[in-house]
């Protein structure tokens, strides 16, 4: 079934910037260190990357992940007193966000603001990833007073330099209720097969807002059609990308826990200097 809701085709020719990537799970940093050290790596266009131990933080503070987490948090404080244009992407985004699996709005709030804080005092997030988000207007209410507590914890903790927290993201995975749009930072709009997104067509609501609000996951795109992939997210006004060649067919569980085959082409054609 297409992730996306077909309401209309509004094309984005202008203004959409330039790309950058945000990784929505990468696995533990034990099964995956070549992963994360790309993420730090200099260059890297990044607009945020997700942590997530168990569905969550864990139960307690896990050495791999604070490893990891503190490469990032590094590579993004190199690139603010940088002036490598390389590292603009980064000195702007390159944030860690922490994952709440909010359940389709099953998950208690008691429960997501306890985990939002473990996150917070173990890992030092910059953010939140709020996946499973519901997308109907009835869930819209809840959703709204869960971000605004995030943003209220994330604003009274300390970051060095004073520097700005990082975004909340909702990911229904779907266009939602328009109204979720001024919920969050940023909306995950899709996230499926490249089979459905070839053929996917944007909710028109969507145009009255910068592609910095809206990000697209797509799995299944082959080096072929990566091209293709990238002129459907400009069109459809995504800011935020990661496409990969991996496939849950194939084996994987989450074909998004690994970076794809081509990631050094995709950054060189991300990175700076790199616009429509």
């Amino acid at each position: 079934m297409p992730y996306l809701t077909i309401t209309g085709t509004v094309p984005r020719t202008s203004g959409a910037g330039r790309f950058g990537f945000g990784v929505p799970g990468c696995a533990h940093p034990l099964l995956a260190p070549a992963e994360w050290a790309e993420l730090a790596r200099p260059g890297t266009p990044l607009h945020w990357a997700v942590l997530n131990i168990d569905n969550g933080p864990g139960s307690r503070p896990d050495p791999h992940c604070l490893e990891a987490a503190g490469r990032l948090r590094n590579a993004r404080e190199r690139a603010v007193h940088d002036e490598d244009p390389r590292e603009a992407v980064r000195a702007a985004g390159g944030r860690l966000l922490g994952h709440l699996d909010l359940a389709l709005g099953d998950r208690p709030f008691p429960e997501l603001v306890a985990d939002a804080r473990s996150f917070l005092d173990w890992y030092r997030v910059d953010g939140f990833y709020l996946d499973r988000c519901p997308a109907e207007r009835a869930g819209l209410p809840a959703v709204r007073r869960l971000t605004g507590t995030l943003a209220a914890l994330l604003d009274d903790g300390e970051r060095p330099g004073g520097r700005e927290r990082g975004p909340l993201v909702l990911a229904p995975d779907t266009h939602p209720y328009p109204g979720y749009a001024e919920a969050a930072d940023q909306l995950v709009t899709f996230r499926g097969p490249w089979t459905d997104y070839r053929w996917s067509q944007v909710a028109e609501w969507t145009a009255a807002y910068p592609p910095e609000k809206f990000a697209h996951f797509v799995h299944g795109v082959q080096h072929t059609h990566l091209e293709e992939a990238m002129r459907i997210a400009r069109w459809q006004g995504a800011g935020t990308i990661f496409f990969t060649d991996r496939d849950s067919r194939q084996g994987q569980t989450d074909p998004f826990a690994t970076l794809p085959r081509y990631w050094d082409e995709i950054v060189s054609r991300v990175g700076p200097g790199i616009s429509e």
